[in-house]
């Protein structure tokens, strides 16, 4: 690109923005994780946004996601092009019609945010097991593993479909990408429409169902003549691994960010590679250069074209010299050899003798998956006899599928990292938003959020993991260990050992109700202890009185959003502070200066009224240390050299 467009977005967002330029109708029906999706497509479609035909995209809300597919299907039938959004059950519920679109040849788009489907019970989360439903059903399946690849690729979609004929199912997994906010490059529309074949746009107009030129379509066949048609559309699907590729290396020339069918990454000399697809491929490629930089010979293959499966492009990623490999699933299918991506790879590799596959499971309904389980998967397949069919991130003490947990990876020295916890509805989680958007609009820092939503979401426990960086964040797990963790509700200090995830010299902050002389009674013994031991620094603040005090009820986001600008020292305060008064300005204009002001006041509270306190906790042999409650250093009191009141210290 000439030029560089930086935005903050999350992947369903990411999604939208390409699927509105390239489709004339979208029919939806809203389900979470996928909803998003649906909702700024229509809110572009009601404000009047162009596509790159020159007009508004039709928006038509079904009763389910059986009606939306079928809306599609109608609206391709007449020559439209057709995208919808879902996940789950819902795409479930559209398997019927999927294979009567592809078998029909119709270059239908389907943009999937990859979730649970439920079994022995329901979970909102993520995995791959929805679109693992739909392989038979004809779609090309095409994967992509972070917000960056979203933009880049879903357009690949749909310029596919219309030159190959075949419909696609572009699939993220949901929650972990569909929801994580990052600093990404936009894509250049324009120079993306240019790749559209406008010849094959042509033909498929051409076929459209019209009273004007009739045709019979959607017969019923018998056996003398379903089986040798079924097989005529072999051709579309034999040439479509090398029209991607082709169009791959143009999207790549676009964007200045190499992709393939397979892109492999780490040593050319590899003789142990993990292949798998989906947002682990970040913290695959942490793993893979941790090992390498120890005297390993690992490699990664992540997978972008899933369906068609392609041996020959696999064949051709894999380095030559590999002699052991992994193959990872985010799902499971019980009673089978092995789970899908698993078989697909021994297929491809079956003449390859001497060549050791393995398989295992990752990361059902979101579990988190982290460089150190990475690192087991290469130490099992480093061992004499590795196992097959196991599973990490799991102890699985039942069944004895587990793979011992091994060396604990620490995080990069270079990324600041923050965790929040809250309670739906605090507005925690859009503060943390906006937080994100601060940093990457006004600093050269690239920083990611990602939301880890108890299951009731209004009123349960979020969890919002935060990172900040001088370069590019590619992993996509759980904030493990901290350099500021905040706690905006005082509740949870019983419940919940926050303070464990802090890294030493760690910030925590609570927002409290609590007087300071009441601290060391209310805050466990084991949070105190805890402070004390990783030398970490309480800050205060009663945010919830405030937001009372100010008319905003318990809306307390701003206020923490605020102090925590004042501790975390990431940017100048005064340019975060106009930030954040520029962001409440926006957000709450159409609700009236009063409501404004109030939440302006807000952040200047917060940056006034959070307070370091004395960390206090029984602790070097019965002593009780108190810690210097001076702003400046925060060091234990002996070593002090800070202006402050007298320090104390006091037999425990």
């Amino acid at each position: 690109m000439s030029t560089h467009n930086f935005v903050t977005m999350d992947g369903n967002t990411a999604a939208a923005y390409v699927a509105y330029a390239f489709s004339e109708v979208a029919s939806i029906y809203p389900i979470t994780p996928s909803s998003n999706m649906a909702e700024q497509t229509d809110v572009w479609a009601a404000s009047g946004r162009r596509n790159l035909f020159g007009q508004p995209v039709s928006l038509v809300e079904m009763q389910s996601e059986a009606g939306a597919i079928a809306a599609a299907h109608g609206a391709l039938q007449t020559g439209s092009l057709a995208v919808s959004f879902t996940s789950s059950q819902g795409l479930l519920l559209m398997i019927p019609v999927l294979h009567r679109i592809a078998g029909e040849l119709l270059p239908c788009v389907l943009h999937v945010a990859s979730r649970t489907v439920g079994t022995h019970a329901m979970s909102i989360f993520g995995d791959h097991s929805d679109v693992m439903n739909c392989r038979q059903t004809g779609f090309a399946m095409l994967c992509t593993g972070s917000v960056q690849e979203v933009m880049d690729l879903a357009g690949l979609a749909h310029l596919a479909a219309i030159q190959s004929r075949i419909p696609f199912l572009h699939f993220f997994d949901g929650f972990r990408t569909s929801h994580e906010l990052c600093n990404i490059e936009k894509i250049d529309l324009d120079a993306l429409a240019s790749l559209l074949d406008r010849d094959a746009l042509a033909r498929f107009r051409a076929q459209a169902l019209n009273p004007e030129h009739p045709k019979i379509r959607g017969t019923v066949q018998n056996s003398d003549v379903f089986f040798q048609i079924r097989e005529a559309s072999n051709r579309f699907y034999d040439a479509l691994p090398d029209e991607v590729e082709a169009l791959m290396q143009k999207i790549s020339a676009i964007t200045g960010r190499e992709y393939h069918l397979f892109n492999y990454y780490g040593a050319p000399d590899a003789e142990e590679v993990v292949i798998a697809m989906g947002s682990v491929s970040g913290c695959a490629m942490s793993a893979v250069d941790w090992l390498r930089a120890r005297g390993r010979k690992a490699g990664f293959l992540q997978v972008h074209l899933y369906r068609p499966f392609s041996a020959q492009h696999l064949k051709q990623a894999l380095p030559p010299t590999v002699k052991r490999i992994a193959v990872l699933d985010r799902c499971k299918e019980p009673g089978a050899a092995g789970e899908p991506l698993y078989e697909d790879v021994c297929t491809a590799l079956s003449g390859h003798s001497g060549l050791v596959i393995t398989g295992g499971r990752y990361g059902l309904s979101s579990k988190d998956t982290d460089e150190s389980l990475i690192c087991d998967v290469f130490d099992n397949l480093h061992s004499p006899h590795p196992k097959n069919g196991f599973t990490i991130g799991v102890d699985d003490d039942v069944t004895r599928r587990s793979l011992p947990r091994g060396r604990r990876f620490e995080p990069d020295a270079h990324t600041f990292s923050c965790k929040f916890w809250g309670l739906g509805s605090d507005g925690t989680v859009g503060a943390n938003r906006n937080t994100v958007d601060i940093v990457n609009s006004t600093t050269k820092l690239y920083a990611q959020a990602y939301f880890e939503f108890d299951a009731k979401k209004s009123y349960g426990v979020t969890k919002s993991h935060l990172r900040f960086s001088s370069s590019p964040i590619r992993t996509s797990s759980l904030v493990r260990r901290a350099d500021i963790v905040a706690c905006h509700n005082e509740t949870f200090v019983g419940k919940y050992d926050m303070a464990e995830e802090l890294k030493e010299h760690g910030l925590f902050l609570l927002n409290s109700s609590w007087p300071d002389d009441m601290l060391e009674q209310r805050l466990p013994a084991s949070l105190r202890r805890t402070l004390a031991q990783k030398h970490a620094r309480l800050f205060v603040i009663d945010a919830s009185a405030l937001a009372q005090s100010l008319g905003l009820g318990s809306y307390v986001n701003n206020i923490l959003q605020a102090a925590f600008f004042r501790i975390a020292d990431i940017m100048p305060l005064e340019a975060a502070l106009s930030a954040m008064e520029e962001a409440v300005r926006r957000t709450y204009f159409a609700k009236g200066d009063a409501v404004v002001a109030r939440n302006l006041s807000a952040l200047r509270a917060g940056v006034e009224r959070v307070r370091e306190v004395p960390v206090q906790t029984p602790y070097n042999g019965g002593q009780l240390v108190r810690r210097c409650a001076c702003f400046p250093c925060g060091r234990a009191a002996p070593r002090c050299t800070a202006s402050a009141p007298p320090h104390q210290r006091a037999e425990g």
